[in-house]
């Protein structure tokens, strides 16, 4: 986590932002929760329970910082939310399942598209560099009850 931090914190300096003790606190909750894909509102939930004087509107301030300096990478799923997860330049291939019950969000590793793409790509001339697919259904604690 600690190089996490010191790469994050490198490109606030680049960028010539401030290192504020509030994007610090809200960077750190971030990368404690970074399996999960958190809105706003669940980074503020966290935060707020040891900080209680960070607001809301920094917490939208400061990730949408983040994924202005692409750190993170703004995600819509539907739901009425952004959310966000860590923008991993090199890596392309994963996806969601989103639960229409609970809202919960799972990434899955497996490619289905390659052959698609380079169908695509043949046939269009078009580089393609990133895709995004979600699936919509229901998880499998909320299928059970």
């Amino acid at each position: 986590m600690k190089h996490q931090l010191e790469e994050i914190y490198a490109k606030f300096q680049q960028n010539d932002y401030k290192i504020t003790p509030q994007r610090q606190v809200i960077v750190k909750a971030f990368l404690e929760n970074a399996k999960e894909h958190l809105s706003a509102e669940e980074v503020y939930t966290i935060v707020k329970k040891e900080h209680p004087e960070i607001g809301l509107a920094t917490v939208y301030r400061t990730l949408d910082l983040l994924a202005e300096l692409d750190i993170l990478q703004k995600m819509n799923f539907g739901d009425g939310k952004s959310r966000y997860e860590f923008n991993e330049q090199h890596v392309h291939h994963h996806h969601h399942l989103i639960c229409l019950k609970c809202g919960r969000v799972i990434e899955f590793e497996d490619d289905l598209l390659e052959t698609l793409e380079t169908v695509i790509e043949k046939k269009n001339g078009f580089e393609i560099v990133d895709h995004q697919v979600k699936f919509l259904g229901y998880c499998q604690d909320c299928k059970e009850n």
